[in-house]
Order: structure tokens, then sequence, then C-alpha cells
């Protein structure tokens, strides 16, 4: 990580997924967030796949960002709480069905 100063901010081990987290700060600045599982299926689209599983957008308000997705007739998933952050966030699928986050900052 020193190669791109990338800065280890926090590893968090998720004990339900028996998988490690760990966020990445560029210049302070929380950039990244690394997941490691044991055993990924090799499949691009679900959570605990191998590879670029999805983009996340910081947005100031999921509620606003929700209407104004579904405005557009893109209905986003169910609003969820990150358990280890406690912010929400919501999915949405691209044209390939990957999904895109929305995680309100």
């Amino acid at each position: 990580m020193d190669v791109l100063g990338l800065e280890l901010v926090k590893e968090t081990y998720r004990e339900q997924r028996e998988s490690f987290k760990a966020d990445l700060a560029l210049n302070g600045k929380y950039v990244i967030e690394l997941f490691s599982f044991p055993d990924p299926p090799k499949r691009l689209s679900g959570p605990e796949g191998t590879g670029l599983r999805h983009l996340a957008f910081a947005v100031e308000n999921i509620s606003e960002t929700v209407r104004v997705l579904q405005q557009k007739n893109i209905m986003p998933e169910p609003v969820r709480m990150d358990a280890t952050t406690g912010k929400k966030f919501t999915f949405i699928a691209d044209p390939d069905e990957l999904p895109i986050e929305f995680y309100e900052m």
C-alpha cells in the first residue's frame, strides 16, 4: 500500500462472514474499502465474488438520492444500515445487472 500512498485507516473482522474489511485513505480522505473472503465464488455480481464487485458513490442524503432515482424510474433496494459505521446505504443495478452503491456520508 506504500507504493500507492494508501493508508490503512481501519481493519475490521466480520465474524458472521468470516472475512476482513479494510478501509483505506489517500491524503487523509477515505477512498477505498477492500473485502477478503475465505472462499469466494467465481461470479461477478455476488457480494463475496472475486474481483471488482461494485462502485460506490458517497451521497449527502440517502433519502433524497432514493427519491431522485425513483423519479427516474430506477428502483433501488431497500435502504440498509452499515453495522460497522452506522451509515445508511442502498444499491441499484446497472444495465449489466452489476451493483452500484449509494452510501450516505
